[in-house]
Order: structure tokens, then C-alpha cells, then sequence
């Protein structure tokens, strides 16, 4: 859908507002960014440590292909490479390309940062039919033009603590085979109560357990969900009850977080906490992520995303993936995700940078971090390789590919104003975990983020 004029007006005023803003509030970070100062050298950033090295591997490879050129490959943490990368924009003196992110691209591409991937000689020799699919159309912006070039995909599944499940008499069939449902929590709440046990070794699902003082949970929580629509936590549980967060899949112009699907969705999910099945606001550290709680066994499952399955894997503690639930419409559904690479426009050679780009989303780059096991590549063939991997470490890969092979995906949102979308969502999302209020006050939020499309 094209943007009215009048729309359009209104987003550049804003975009430059944010534009002016970020440049006072990172003007100490600009001076920590370093740019290369040949054109000859392609500088590459990434946030994810356990990529680099697959990564750096398809550096070498490449310089030996194209020995005019050198990569040189930057990496940061997540909060810190968004404020280097917005700082580096602002001072221009960014990387020539960089691992991008779908709740951050579409404020690039109105800031008119990203360089469209379609003019490149390079980008138009990659065969983009062998990723899986809809990869592509998530970096297919409203113009039509892609601003990223498909590196890895995700889905969110159930990791469980074998020894917890073992005890309890449960399998990984048992959660995929089982049925939740928005008024009394179905099958899939009856396991997760069987799996709560309280201080007195009381099982939930047992008379005399106590709510207040728990064990393990059966179900764990670090996060509300409000910063990228509940893509780990209730997501899956929303989509399977007839949800979905935009009135289009992509690129909406309205949300719905006044839908009453998603009301009774949320209303059950953190009501799961109230019956001392799930942990309360704040009992565990939300930096952590769920990963913590399923090891140690404060918690016997969790729902996470597929590039976290190397840290499931290479712990102590013994790990399984099996499906999310199936939900009212009888199916089971996961958010679907992909990061991208993207061109900066400013790029001093940005040919080069395509090249890059183009080589890392080829087989012999796709190749090496399926090999790596670190995330499903793009590429279906070496999707093949990381599943065998995963295999090998006792992570059903099916738990992941099994969505996408049914097609049963949906996506994120991929909206303007995603930054302002974040703001006011996430405090809603948290009001309902910490202070138990009812999901219908989410209404007022929602029609403060649809005004934002309207002035």
C-alpha cells in the first residue's frame, strides 16, 4: 500500500525528528564508531557472537575468490550495535553492510539509509527460490524493493527438561500432541499443571498444592512479550486462536490489540501465574531469558526461539524440543523470523558490499554456518544440514521445521513506526503480567498506537 502524500509529509517530519533526537543522544557514541578507510575493505557488522566465527570462516573464503577485497567483520552486543549503528548514521561513518533486524528496517528505509538490493549485478545472480519460503517478502518494502538479503529463519518451539519430563511421566509428544484453549487451558494446562510442583512435592494437578510456594513451574517466563509481539512467549497460542497483530501480514497500517481473540489469549496465558503454573512478574531476572530457568530446573518448559538451540544444546543439563500446542483451530503455528543483510547507502563502495552480501547468501556461505549449527540458514539444502545437527545434540528439529514444511507460519509485524509501537506496547504487555489487568485495557493502548499512523 502506497502512503498518501500527506502521510508521507508527516513521516519525514517525524523521521527527522528521530534523526535529530538520536543525533543528541548519541553524539558520544559516534566517536567510538570506526569506518574503514579503504574502499577496498568491506566493513561488516553483526550483534551475535556465535555467529562470527561460521561468518569469518565466509570472510577468508571470499577474499580468496575476490582478492581486491578484504573483510573486515565488527561485532557488538544487541543494545549496543543499534545505538553504534544509528550513531554511525548519523556521523556517516558506518559499516558498508550489516546483519539487519525486521522490527528495525522499516525506520531505516524511511530515513533513507538502506541502499535497494535490486539495482546490484551481484544480488540478482543469487537464486532466492532456494530459501525458504516468504524469507524474501519480509525485506520487500512498500516500494516493492528489497532492503535485505535473506541469512538465517526461526521458529519458536517447547524446550523441556528431560529429567523434569522423565519424573513426571511426560513426553515430547505429549506437549505436541496436546490442545490449549482460551477458557478453561485445555490439555496443554493440565500438563503444565501435572509439571508445577510446589515446596511440599505437590504436583499442580493434585488437592493440596500450593500456589504461593513453587518448586518448579511448568511452564517459564522472563518476558511479557510486548518488544517484538509475543514472538516467544504467546504468539504461537494468539495465532492458533484466530489472532493476528495487523490488519495485512506485512506492512499494516493498523493493529489489533483490541481484538477480543487475543484478550481471552493473554487473560489465560498470564492467568497461569495466578495459579502458581507459571513464575510471577519479576521472580526471575528478565536479561536471562528463559534459558536459565529450564536448565537449572526451576521450570520443567519453556517456549524459545530456534536460534537458541545452540545454548540449549551445549549445556550440562538435558534439553528436548517438541511442538508448540495446537490451539482452538486445531493446528499448531509459530511466528516465523529472518534476519537479512543489508547495504548502507553511504557505503563507499557499495558494489563491493552487494558482493558481499550476494556471497554470504550463496551455498558455499550457507554451507559453513549450517555447519556451524548455529541457526537454520536461508537456504533449504542447508537448512538440511543444521536439522542433522540438531539431531545429533537431542533437539527434535522437526519441533522447528515442522511449521514451516505445514505451513503453518505467520509473521512479526513489519509496520512504520516500529519504535513507537515498542514504546507503548511494552508497558501494556507488562501492566498484565505484573498487576494481573485484564487484557481488554489493552484497547486504549491499541488506538494510541493506530493514532500514530494517522498524525
Amino acid at each position: 500500500m502506497k502512503p498518501t502524500q500527506l502521510r508521507s509529509s508527516t513521516r519525514g517530519r517525524r523521521m527527522a525528528a528521530v534523526l535529530a533526537t538520536a543525533a543528541l543522544a548519541l553524539t558520544g557514541c559516534a566517536a567510538d564508531v570506526e569506518n574503514s578507510s579503504s574502499s577496498n575493505t568491506i566493513d561488516y557488522w553483526l550483534w551475535d557472537t556465535s555467529q562470527l566465527p561460521a561468518y569469518q570462516k565466509c570472510a577468508t573464503q571470499f577474499e580468496k575468490e575476490n582478492p581486491e577485497l578484504k573483510v573486515k567483520i565488527t561485532q557488538y552486543g544487541w543494545d549496543d550495535y543499534w545505538s553504534k549503528l544509528t550513531a554511525s548514521f548519523i556521523a556517516g561513518t558506518g559499516p558498508d553492510a550489516f546483519t539487519n533486524h525486521v522490527s528495525k528496517y522499516p525506520q531505516f528505509v524511511s530515513l533513507d539509509v538502506l541502499a535497494p538490493l535490486d539495482g546490484f549485478k551481484d544480488i540478482q545472480g543469487v537464486d532466492q527460490g532456494a530459501f525458504q519460503d516468504g524469507l524474501k517478502d519480509l525485506w520487500t518494502g512498500q516500494d516493492d524493493k528489497q532492503y535485505g538479503m535473506p541469512k538465517d529463519w526461526d521458529t519458536i518451539a517447547v524446550y523441556y527438561n528431560e529429567k523434569i519430563f522423565a519424573e513426571a511421566g511426560v513426553k515430547a509428544e505429549d506437549v505436541s500432541n496436546s490442545q490449549w484453549s482460551p477458557s478453561d487451558g485445555g490439555s496443554f494446562e493440565k500438563l503444565v499443571a501435572h509439571l508445577s510442583i510446589d515446596a511440599n512435592g505437590v504436583r499442580g494437578d493434585e488437592p493440596g498444592f500450593d500456589k504461593n510456594n513453587v518448586k518448579v513451574y511448568g511452564l517459564g517466563l522472563s518476558s511479557a512479550g510486548g518488544d517484538n509481539a509475543g514472538q516467544s512467549q504467546w504468539a504461537g497460542f494468539a495465532a492458533t486462536n484466530g489472532w493476528q497483530a495487523t490488519n495485512q501480514p506485512l506492512w499494516g497500517t493498523h493493529y489489533n490489540y483490541d481484538d477480543p481473540k487475543i484478550h481471552e489469549t493473554l487473560d489465560w496465558y498470564f492467568g497461569l501465574s495466578d495459579k502458581g503454573f507459571m513464575p510471577r512478574y519479576g521472580q526471575f531476572n528478565s536479561a536471562d531469558g528463559v534459558i536459565g530457568q529450564v536448565t537449572s530446573g526451576s521450570v520443567a518448559m519453556v517456549t524459545d526461539g530456534a536460534w537458541m538451540n545452540a545454548s540449549y544444546a551445549s549445556g550440562e543439563t538435558k534439553i528436548g524440543a517438541a511442538r508448540l500446542p495446537k490451539g482452538p483451530d486445531g493446528t499448531s503455528k509459530s511466528a516465523i523470523n529472518g534476519l537479512a543483510d543489508s547495504v548502507v547507502k553511504s557505503s563507499d563502495n557499495p558494489e563491493a558490499a552487494s558482493r558481499w552480501v550476494a556471497y554470504m547468501a550463496g551455498e558455499k556461505c550457507q554451507t559453513i554456518v549450517a555447519k556451524a549449527g548455529v541457526v537454520f540458514p536461508s537456504r533449504r539444502d542447508a537448512t538440511e544440514i543444521t536439522s542433522k545437527i540438531y539431531a545429533e545434540q537431542g533437539l527434535d528439529p522437526e519441533a522447528f521445521t515442522g511449521p514451516v514444511k505445514e505451513g503453518n507460519t505467520f509473521y512479526l509485524p513489519v509496520t512504520d513506526y516500529g519504535a513507537d509501537v515498542t514504546a507503548l506496547i511494552i508497558p501494556a504487555m507488562e501492566d498484565l503480567w505484573a498487576n494481573r489487568k485484564p487484557a481488554s485495557t489493552l484497547d486504549k493502548t491499541n488506538d494510541a498506537i493506530n493514532n500514530v499512523f494517522i498524525n
